[in-house]
């Protein structure tokens, strides 16, 4: 069975985050995702991927962690997945904490997406270098696995660097809730397999017209890694309504895709969840 989640940039002005988990969870979705961006300067080194100027919603969205919460808060079962958790520009001991935190209010319910980030500006004002980010990255990952599968964690790196400590809660699934890598083929697939549960490839990017035609490039590259691609849990985000490429992503491996919402009420927001629940139930039955 495809697993089927929605993402919001969750602002003052659009739907809650207790109300879109409450009408997703109602409707059979899986889980809902929340963005991060801690703020956006003026000045742009790096354009955005998708090109063009950025939306409001990218200035305005609050933290995931906060309203997450309230939509695990409101939910029994859904699933409650930062998308994604920018890691490189976040202290590793703080969100270990967050994390843990968050997966014990939620009942083991929280997913950890992340990514290592594109907008330069943004991270060089949190002290991050852009050059060294996915190194930086890398090492908080370990750092916080560290910090949740042990009584007295220690990390000693190149980036991040402590000594022994105690550092509770621990999380509820165990050892720790998925990390699931986002980002572009085949960069952040070769994050995935080092060292994620999980990987977010976007639909389309310029670089592939179908994530889908990628798959079998991904399974080749974790096999030669010596990591089963099984093990590695596949979202596609983004990707286009049609059921037939539903069912081509369940035979390639696929066990979610994630649509994306406006960040606006109710009115607008539930004629387009009520399709994709549509589409759900063609593919799922």
């Amino acid at each position: 069975m495809l697993k089927f989640g929605a993402a919001m940039f969750f602002t003052d002005y659009s739907m809650t985050p207790s109300g879109l988990g409450t009408v997703l969870e109602e409707r059979g979705f899986e889980s809902v995702w929340a963005p991060e961006h801690s703020h956006i300067p003026l000045s742009r080194k790096t354009p955005p991927a998708g090109g063009g100027e950025l939306a409001k919603k990218y200035y305005d969205t609050m933290d995931p962690f906060v309203t997450l919460t309230m939509a695990a808060a409101a939910t029994k079962s859904l699933k409650v997945a930062t998308g994604v958790c920018l890691v490189a520009q976040r202290d590793p001991i703080q969100t270990a904490k967050l994390v843990a935190s968050i997966d014990q209010v939620s009942g083991g319910r929280f997913l950890f997406g992340i990514g290592n980030g594109w907008n330069q500006d943004e991270m060089e004002n949190h002290g991050t270098v852009f050059t060294s980010r996915h190194k930086l990255a890398r090492e908080r990952v370990e750092a916080m696995k560290e910090i949740w599968t042990k009584s007295k964690p220690e990390y000693h790196g190149e980036f991040v660097n402590f000594d022994p400590m105690m550092a509770w809660p621990k999380p509820v699934q165990k050892p720790h809730p998925p990390i699931i890598v986002g980002g572009a083929f085949p960069y952040s697939a070769r994050r995935a397999i080092r060292y994620g549960d999980g990987w977010i490839p976007h639909a389309t990017r310029n670089t592939y017209a179908e994530i889908a035609d990628m798959l079998p490039e991904f399974h080749k590259m974790a096999k030669e890694a010596k990591r089963d691609p099984k093990s590695i849990e596949i979202t596609v985000w983004g990707p286009k309504q049609d059921a037939d490429l539903m069912k081509r992503y369940q035979d390639l491996g696929v066990s979610r895709v994630v649509f994306n919402l406006e960040s606006e009420k109710a009115d607008t927001i539930m004629p387009v969840i009520d399709s994709w629940q549509k589409l759900m139930r063609q593919v799922n039955g």
